[in-house]
């Protein structure tokens, strides 16, 4: 696994938080893998899913105990993004705030670039 500098991907305090709340109910060595995947209303969605580990390749994200493990050419698409967890009328949800993205979708869950 490769440590990912700060610079590329962001996780906010409140991002970290959940994480730590979502990974304190699975076994040991879970990690959080945040991904991108072609579909989804603009041409890709984010997706969140917790691994039983990270893969060798992982580039690994940690803050305040929280770990996330994301796959190399998922990061190509996050790098310089900030990854946010938000509670607000439209629900509760990951958001990605990616500097990539020409275009998203209302929801925030897909983009073009």
């Amino acid at each position: 696994m490769t440590a990912t500098p700060s610079s590329d991907v962001a996780l906010t305090e409140l991002a970290a938080k959940r994480i730590v709340a979502i990974l304190a109910n699975e076994a040991p060595g879970a990690i959080f893998r945040v991904s991108v995947e072609g579909g989804g209303c603009s041409g890709f969605q984010y997706k969140f899913a917790v691994d039983p580990a990270p893969a060798a390749d992982d580039a690994l994200l940690e803050r305040d105990g929280a770990r996330v493990a994301i796959d190399p050419a998922s990061l190509d698409f996050l790098a310089g993004a900030k990854i946010d967890f938000v509670d607000d009328l439209m629900g509760r949800s990951f958001r990605v705030e990616n500097p990539n993205a020409v275009s998203s979708c209302g929801c925030g869950t897909s983009f073009s670039l």
